[in-house]
């Protein structure tokens, strides 16, 4: 047991509570790896026999009969499949809504120069755009030539120089699948090559698989180990070029037992466990040369990327009906790793609590990790986001902090913050602030200085929180009607006797309504916001209309995005310029093979310079700005379809509903 104690503390948020930091006077300052293969070996081998004991006794005091160990128990063969279903639950000129400077996130489009690449359902297509044009080129296969495509989803594009790397995963051949495609400069697409990563399923509704930092592609992903599941050693995170004919021991393993960290906490028998895997691929080598780290933990995770690291924040997942589940007081503790992305040893630190996805990190300037916390959460993986719980709780720690796993942050290093205990929390780090909300109530806070929280009350659903410049925007429903609020974020000041002046506060400002309209993407990509001025600006985001479409717990199974809004802000004021609508009729019968389910949207406004361009299904409809003022509108000026016309097959991605 992890300093129940101190978790218990931190939840009841007791200003007396003495605080026990375990090994704070431990001088090592990352974690520990496994000295060798038999080390590791040792160490699981270990965990499993001890799971399944006790697996056995439970089974045998269940049936009130004396067993022997070695005798079959029907409880213990049903938990893989159990467990394996709750695993299944879990630039200046850049055209993607990064969450971070510098780091691209994959995408189903990006512009390369003169061209637009675009994935959808299993294929590359580019359009050029350079010299005023809309014009559709090329487009390929979004897999090797010849290989059968069935199992897979191609879910994200990264563009390197003339490098098109498409990310996506095969259920047949075993993990990420990673496709290497040249664009030629008249935009033409040849293929290259295509590798596979042995993994699990890396699928998050709301967070991005793959990362671009300069030429170094960047992915997390997980391995589930199951006491009761496969030898580890045929798990473990390996690579190989993809010939039409590679067999499983084609994989040359990437990560040896040197690089799998830990920390000084035992393994709970009969808890999956997980290696959350950072692996870093040079695409400047040929062939390609890629490298993992992965610290071994709990299978529940969120994970965020910053400039110079990878962050994984890991958890427990109660099980259902499990006193964890039923009372968060029971929750085991967390724990934070960081894994440097020049392959420095990874460091951490134990944690209560759980961020909700990606947008709950923020790694500052000022050398702190920031991280919006709830009691309870089981992970991004799958739509686990959308399940956190519980009260708030803001962690800002110093990144100096971080050493060998075994301290805990300190009781100063967390901060109670308002919330309602509602499923579905957003936030965003936006500058100075921190923004977030659940329900129809959302909060704003200076996270590195002293002082309350400042409630919005938006008087509508918090559905999307993004940034407009220096300032927010809260996206969200209030009955039939899709509203956007424009949030003021003044910069930090503060008078000598360190009272914050009243005007200084966040307050909503500027306010729209998008009648009969709700969003028609989640992610965060779904949204753009270009700067066009000193405190002024284009946003775009797709809608549907209310009354044609339902709510959904599978976002990509919604009807396709009717149009992108397209609304002008000066001051925070918001002018509606119009919208780029998708031309109705029958979906397109487009032959589709693979990924025929568009997890990841869409749907995209795209701002090229003074162009306004909508991505929706297989069309690019371009509007043109006219007017000025209040009279400015957008209005259509061209539109292409790109759509390969031919028969379609669908497919549907397994899910824990399914």
């Amino acid at each position: 047991m992890r300093h129940l104690a101190y978790y218990l503390s931190l939840l009841a948020l007791s200003v007396s509570a003495v605080l026990p930091i375990a090994g704070s006077s431990h001088a090592a300052t990352t974690l520990t790896a496994y000295r060798d293969e038999a080390e590791l070996a040792t160490a699981l081998d270990r965990w499993r026999t001890a799971a399944q004991l006790r697996q056995q006794a439970r089974a045998r005091n269940e049936a009130g009969m004396a067993q022997s160990l070695a005798a079959p128990a029907p409880a213990a063969a049903a938990m893989p499949n159990k467990a394996g279903a709750d695993r299944a639950a879990e630039a200046s000129d850049s055209i993607t809504n990064q969450q971070t400077a510098g780091v691209d996130e994959g995408g189903i489009v990006k512009r390369a120069g003169d061209h637009l690449i675009i994935l959808r359902r299993g294929r590359l297509f580019t359009v050029r755009v350079g010299g005023d044009q809309l014009q559709p080129v090329s487009q390929l296969d979004a897999y090797a030539p010849g290989s059968d495509p069935r199992g897979a989803w191609y879910d994200e594009l990264l563009v390197s120089g003339s490098t098109v790397v498409v990310v996506g995963y095969s259920y047949a051949r075993g993990g990420t699948e990673i496709g290497l495609f040249e664009l030629a400069d008249n935009g033409s697409l040849a293929y290259r090559a295509t590798y596979h990563l042995r993994s699990f399923d890396y699928y998050s509704a709301r967070n991005y698989a793959s990362r671009l930092v300069g030429q170094k592609l960047v992915f997390y992903s997980p391995t589930v180990l199951q006491p009761w599941g496969p030898p580890w050693a045929q798990m473990m995170p390996a690579l190989r070029r993809w010939s039409g004919q590679s067999v499983p021991s084609d994989f040359d393993r990437i990560l040896p037992a040197t690089r799998v960290f830990r920390t000084d906490d035992d393994f709970e028998p009969g808890q999956p466990l997980a290696l959350h895997s950072v692996t870093s691929c040079d695409l400047g080598a040929a062939p390609l040369r890629c490298d993992s780290s992965a610290v071994l933990g709990p299978v529940g995770r969120v994970f965020y990327v910053s400039s110079g690291s990878v962050y994984v924040w890991t958890a427990q997942n109660p099980r259902r009906g499990s006193a964890a589940d039923r009372d968060p007081a029971n929750a085991p503790q967390s724990a934070v790793f960081r894994l440097p992305l020049d392959g420095s040893a990874p460091s951490g630190l134990k944690t209560a609590g759980v961020p909700t996805d990606q947008m709950s990190f923020l790694e500052d300037a000022q050398g702190h990790l920031n991280v919006l916390l709830r009691e309870q959460g089981s992970g991004e993986g799958m739509f686990g986001a959308s399940s956190s719980r519980g009260r708030t709780a803001l962690l800002r720690v110093p990144l100096a902090a971080f050493g060998d796993g075994r301290s805990a942050a300190s009781r100063e290093h967390y901060r109670r913050l308002p919330g309602p205990d509602l499923p579905g929390l957003q936030n965003r780090f936006v500058g100075d602030w921190l923004l977030w909300g659940a329900g129809d109530s959302a909060w704003a806070l200076r996270y590195a200085q002293p002082g309350d929280a400042v409630a919005l009350e938006p008087q509508h659903a918090v559905e999307r929180i993004e940034a407009l410049g220096d300032h927010a925007l809260l996206v969200g429903n209030s009955g039939a009607d899709l509203h956007f609020s424009a949030v003021r974020l003044p910069a930090v000041r503060w008078r000598r006797e360190a009272r914050m002046d009243a005007r200084m506060e966040a307050r909503i400002q500027g306010h729209h309504v998008q009648t009969g309209s709700r969003q028609g993407e989640t992610r965060s990509h779904g949204f753009f916001y270009r700067a066009t001025g000193a405190d002024e600006g284009l946003l775009g985001l797709p809608v549907v209309s209310s009354e044609s479409t339902r709510r959904t717990a599978y976002p990509a199974r919604a009807e396709p995005s009717a149009a992108v809004v397209v609304l002008r802000q000066r001051g925070l004021s918001f002018t509606a310029l119009g919208d780029l609508a998708a031309q109705a009729g029958p979906r397109v019968d487009d032959g589709c093979k693979a990924s025929c389910t568009d997890w990841y949207g869409n749907a995209r406004p795209i701002f090229l310079g003074d162009r306004v361009v909508a991505l929706m299904g297989y069309e690019l409809v371009e509007g043109r700005l006219q007017g000025q003022g209040r009279s400015e509108q957008i209005v259509e000026r061209r539109r292409v379809s790109f759509s390969p016309r031919a028969k379609v097959h669908l497919q549907m991605r397994p899910t824990p509903f399914d």
